[in-house]
């Protein structure tokens, strides 16, 4: 049996952008039956909401979507979350440098932005300064399809 492809997505808190990319790719990839194959979890690079459910915000963008929220309390990410999981997947540069302090560096290049993924350089707007809802869940379903179609094509 192949292993599970292990994606941890993260923000600042945990509670708007990453449990956000976290429902949603858990959606796209039950949709398609392939839930078996992945593991999908998400966390912060601060400890500012640590306990906390998913932004209220986020909650309500995804249920006008039709896209089930994936029950989470929000959690910090870890050192050993690098050697966990395959993908780490930030949602801007902040992210991303918070992540590689954490992780200690990214020697087996596992830390990505998630909109590379969409073939895009920007960071997704955080919709806690933001309040655009709207635009963050572009930008994550943009990223998430980029990110399942690039899994699919190279396993």
């Amino acid at each position: 049996m192949q292993d599970k492809i292990k994606i941890q997505f993260t923000c600042h808190g945990n509670i708007c952008r990453s449990t956000m990319c976290q429902s949603v790719m858990t959606h796209l990839v039950t949709q398609r039956g392939l839930q078996d194959l992945f593991e999908i979890a998400s966390a912060a690079t601060s400890r500012e909401e640590i306990g906390n459910p998913p932004h209220y915000g986020t909650v309500n963008k995804l249920r006008q979507v039709g896209i089930p929220v994936v029950p989470h309390r929000a959690v910090q990410m870890t050192g050993a979350d690098y050697d966990y999981y395959d993908y780490l997947i930030g949602m801007d540069s902040a992210n991303i440098r918070n992540m590689t302090r954490i992780a200690g560096g990214d020697p087996e290049g596992k830390i990505y932005k998630l909109l590379t993924f969409a073939g895009k350089g920007d960071d997704v707007a955080d919709p806690w300064y933001t309040g655009d809802f709207d635009a963050t869940y572009r930008d994550v379903l943009a990223g998430c399809e980029g990110l399942l179609k690039q899994l699919l094509e190279q396993n």
